[in-house]
């Protein structure tokens, strides 16, 4: 690592190698995050954040539902079971929220956001033409902010959190560049 802090171009060149054939047609499908409380995770997501709900899979032998989410038109989505699936798992950069049955009640219950000791996972990201706007909606929603997007060294972008406490990054795609500048 040089002093900057990062690797050198040359060096990300360096490790980045071109990947066998077989991975042209691989794509990032999903991301799973467990949640407490399905009723309050999927209405943040869906009122909040503006996602469909895609499909809704129980798994009852062991005591688990998963909730797929994304941003996709609630017309496309197949009515047969078999094509939803499939499509479903063809859709890209999906949020796949898992319920385990019972989590809602323990009251001692929490899940690791990754922001916290020991670090880990740190957020996802949610582009939206302008940030602002969707803040003021946010603070009207009382959704939690980490970060505004006035404060901190970072202008023009915000975190929020889930009500799980996961954090979840907004910008905006053409603000993106001048972030980057020192």
């Amino acid at each position: 690592m040089e002093a900057r802090g990062g690797l050198s171009d040359e060096a990300v060149c360096a490790a980045c190698k071109e990947g066998d054939p077989i991975t042209k047609d691989y794509m990032m499908q999903q991301t799973m995050m467990r949640v407490k409380d399905p009723a309050r995770s999927l209405d943040f997501y869906t009122r909040i954040l503006g996602m469909t709900l895609l499909q809704k899979i129980d798994f009852p032998s062991m005591r688990f539902t998963l909730y797929f989410l994304g941003y996709e038109e609630k017309s496309e989505i197949p009515t047969d079971i078999k094509e939803r699936t499939a499509w479903t798992f063809s859709r890209r950069a999906t949020i796949e929220l898992t319920h385990n049955w019972g989590s809602e009640s323990d009251e001692s219950l929490s899940y690791h956001n990754g922001n916290n000791e020991p670090r880990g996972f740190g957020h996802i990201g949610i582009a939206v033409p302008d940030v602002n706007k969707a803040c003021k909606l946010f603070e009207e929603q009382k959704v939690k902010f980490v970060k505004k997007p006035d404060s901190g060294k970072m202008k023009d972008l915000a975190f929020i959190q889930d009500p799980d406490g996961y954090w979840i990054e907004i910008l905006s795609p053409n603000k993106m560049f001048s972030l980057m500048s020192p």
